[in-house]
C-alpha cells in the first residue's frame, strides 16, 4: 500500500503548478478573471516531484529557506544606509552593473535586471520594499532581509524553469475528470 498523499503535498503541488511559466500563459486570462483551474497528473511521481519543488519555493517566499544562506548578493559601499527619496537623490537601479543604489554611495549588487523586473501581485518586489523604506535608514537586519529577497528571486527564477519541464508532463497525461 501507498503512502496517502497529504494536504501540504497538495499545496505545494499547487503552489508549484501556479508558479509553471507555462500555466500562467496559458491561462493568464483565467488567473485575471475567474478561480484558476489546477490540472493533476495521472500519475503519482510527477505531482510528488512538482510538490517538492512547491515546498521548496514556499519556504523561498516565507524566507525560511535554507537555500537562502549565503546570500547571493551584498551590500556595499559608505555611507549612513538611509534610502533616498527619490532618483535625484541617488535611489536608482543600474542594469549594466547590476546595481540597486539606496543613495548615491550604498548599493545592492548583483541584482540581476530579470529580478530586478521580477512581478508578485502587480509590483515588483526588489523596487517595492525599497521604495516602502525611502528616507529610512536601513538596519543590518533590513540589509540582511533585503539581500535574502534578491536571493529567494534569484533561486524561484531558475526553480520555475524545472518546474516548468515538470509541468508539461502535468498537461500532457492530466487525470481525466470525472463529474
Amino acid at each position: 500500500p501507498s503512502a496517502s498523499i497529504t494536504p501540504e503535498q497538495i499545496f505545494h503541488y499547487i503552489y508549484a503548478v501556479l508558479y509553471a511559466p507555462s500555466y500562467r500563459e496559458k491561462y493568464a486570462e483565467f488567473l485575471r478573471l475567474d478561480f484558476p483551474r489546477i490540472p493533476f497528473p495521472a500519475e503519482r511521481e510527477p505531482f510528488e516531484a512538482m510538490a517538492e519543488l512547491g515546498k521548496r519555493l514556499v519556504a523561498l517566499h516565507l524566507l525560511e529557506s535554507p537555500e537562502l544562506d549565503p546570500p547571493l548578493t551584498r551590500f556595499e559601499g559608505k555611507g549612513d544606509n538611509r534610502v533616498a527619496k527619490n532618483k535625484h537623490e541617488g535611489f536608482r537601479y543600474d542594469a549594466e552593473t547590476e546595481r540597486m543604489y539606496i543613495n548615491r554611495t550604498q548599493y545592492f549588487t548583483p541584482v540581476p535586471l530579470e529580478v530586478w523586473q521580477y512581478p508578485i501581485g502587480g509590483y515588483q518586489v526588489c523596487e517595492k520594499w525599497l521604495k516602502d523604506r525611502r528616507e529610512r535608514r536601513l538596519s543590518l537586519d533590513d540589509i540582511r532581509t533585503y539581500c535574502r529577497i534578491v536571493t529567494a528571486l534569484i533561486r524561484t527564477i531558475k526553480l520555475q524553469e524545472e518546474i516548468d519541464g515538470l509541468y508539461s508532463r502535468v498537461e500532457r497525461e492530466p487525470l481525466p475528470l470525472t463529474i
